[in-house]
């Protein structure tokens, strides 16, 4: 695939170009979608303006940039890679090889945080930052935290906080889950690594190009779910919420980890595929002491 392309109208020009590229992806419902998406991406113009680029347009250096970035998604490269970014909620996100792809079904978890009021917002394994930034852009008077274990994923989260405007709100630290957090939250989130360690050689090829260590925790894809919920308790203000993303299987053992952990009020919430995606527990509020509420 090599060359400019010829036709004689803008029509005829987007069609033989989203053609060319279709045809080089892997067979799948989405090709030609994902071919107008790299396509736009190497001419360096919005998805939505494709249909005015006039013949002219498409010179061999776009052509160029385009086939080297079809060939990359037919390699099994995520088209966020590709792009250097993801849409997720509300913002675009820097995506590296360093953090895991903001995904649609992550949504659910940044809705049903914003159905009750925060403060304070931890995210756990930040990643991209994603969850958080998210948070505390639709909510200005909140602060948050956003721990993970990689230096080059808070990097990512940083340089993204500051693109939404939100970094002088947010504080980043390298921490491995509860390690060096201190105080209370009113709110805590987490996507954690889920998937067993068993169940990796049957995943979708892009996958492979995300940090292995946000996907897995090399065991039965649990135990972050038990450190997090040993010690949530500890660092939740009363009747505080914890939030966490799950696998479509886990929905169970993760209410029953939470359960455990001495939290309450169990929720579980599905994605709109109707599995199940997030679970939701509360710490217990605090009892009366000498017959008077002490956190209203």
């Amino acid at each position: 695939m090599s060359g400019a392309i010829d036709a004689e109208t803008p029509g005829q020009a987007l069609a033989l170009a989203l053609r060319l590229g279709s045809d080089w992806l892997l067979p799948s419902d989405d090709r030609m979608a994902e071919a107008r998406i790299l396509l736009a991406h190497a001419a360096g113009v919005d998805r939505a303006r494709l249909p005015l680029l006039v013949p002219e347009d498409y010179t061999e250096a776009v052509m160029a940039r385009y086939f080297d970035a079809v060939l990359r998604r037919r390699n099994g490269e995520p088209i966020s890679h590709i792009l250097g970014y993801r849409d997720f909620w509300n913002h675009r996100f820097k995506i590296t090889p360093d953090v895991l792809d903001a995904r649609p079904e992550t949504e659910l978890l940044v809705e049903v945080a914003l159905r009750e009021p925060f403060v304070r917002v931890l995210d756990l394994g930040t990643g991209s930052g994603c969850i958080l930034i998210s948070l505390l852009a639709e909510r200005p008077a909140a602060r948050g935290v956003g721990t993970d274990i990689s230096e080059k994923a808070v990097l990512v989260a940083g340089e993204n906080a500051a693109a939404a405007g939100v970094a002088d709100r947010i504080v980043l630290p390298v921490s491995n889950w509860w390690d060096d957090i201190g105080g209370r939250y009113d709110l805590i989130v987490s996507n954690p690594p889920y998937i067993a360690a068993a169940e990796m050689g049957g995943l979708a090829t892009e996958l492979a190009h995300e940090p292995r260590a946000a996907l897995t925790d090399e065991g039965d894809g649990l135990s972050a779910y038990r450190a997090i919920a040993a010690r949530a308790a500890e660092f939740l203000t009363p009747g505080g919420r914890i939030l966490l993303e799950i696998g479509p299987t886990q929905a169970a053992a993760v209410s029953g980890l939470l359960e455990a952990g001495g939290l309450t009020g169990i929720i579980v919430h599905l994605d709109l595929d109707g599995r199940d995606r997030v679970v939701e527990a509360r710490a217990p509020s605090e009892p009366p002491q000498n017959g008077k509420n002490l956190h209203p």
